[in-house]
């Protein structure tokens, strides 16, 4: 009896990780459709990113109650709790990142089906293959247990997060040098804002892996903390954690003051 549990137990954890991987390949179908759809004006992409967004939020629900479901009769400990615990929050991110792509693909369409003339030359498709690197290299980090790729992902965002600025100034200055590109500006705006926020969700994962690896929340420490706990360094000082802190602090008011 006992060995019958333990296999239907490893049996409803892969298929618990297997459907995570299932929703980050999704999402990052749904994100190259996208930009797909953006640069070659081909709509039916669009179309398809919807379908495969319900097909997201299907999963998002179904994997959540089997989490529930196998806490409740198993009552696992160590690294499968961590597990467990990691996935019912990587669903959050991959819910909303799906929901992000799926507005990348509907400004496409916007942006095809209106006849203004004025588009500024803004290249997005740089951030959009980082931030599908970023969803590729998180869910091979949870699949592998791979800490190091999860940090490496971390340390990614940083890069996204200047690509979105240096875009945003870009696109403030078309449109104080031409007006007629202000209402494309915004549109590609907001594809550059999406790109963001998904880059921010594939942190917010690989944070995730980090806690399931090691059983250390790294959230809100920064990235030095994270890159030291992966590579087996002892913990941070009072003050260098004091300095750590403050530097998220800093860096969370100025996203907030960009948004």
């Amino acid at each position: 009896m006992t060995e019958h549990t333990s296999k239907q137990f490893d049996a409803d954890l892969q298929r618990i990780r297997t459907e995570l991987l299932q929703m980050g390949g999704l999402v990052e179908a749904m994100m190259q459709d996208g930009m797909q759809a953006l640069t070659e004006g081909d709509l039916g992409l669009v179309d398809r990113v919807r379908e495969h967004e319900k097909e997201v939020n299907r999963l998002e629900v179904e994997v959540d109650e089997r989490v529930t479901q196998i806490l409740v009769r198993y009552q696992p400990a160590a690294i499968d709790l961590r597990t467990l615990l990691a996935v019912t929050k990587m669903l959050t991110d991959m819910e909303r990142s799906g929901d992000e792509a799926e507005k990348i693909a509907t400004m496409a369409r916007r942006i095809h089906e209106d006849d203004r003339s004025f588009m500024p030359d803004i290249e997005l498709r740089h951030m959009a293959t980082k931030i599908a690197t970023m969803m590729r290299q998180v869910m091979d980090a949870f699949a592998r247990q791979d800490a190091v790729l999860a940090a490496a992902v971390v340390r990614s965002d940083k890069e996204v997060d200047k690509e979105w600025k240096a875009t945003l100034r870009n696109l403030i200055t078309y449109m104080i040098e031409d007006p007629r590109t202000i209402s494309r500006s915004i549109d590609l705006l907001f594809i550059a804002r999406s790109m963001e926020r998904i880059g921010d969700h594939c942190k917010n994962m690989a944070e995730r892996v980090i806690y399931m690896v090691h059983g250390a929340d790294v959230r809100h420490q920064g990235l030095r903390m994270a890159e030291r706990l992966v590579r087996g360094e002892p913990e941070l000082t009072p003050e260098e954690k004091a300095d750590a802190k403050a530097a998220k602090q800093a860096e969370s008011a100025e996203r907030a003051a960009n948004q």
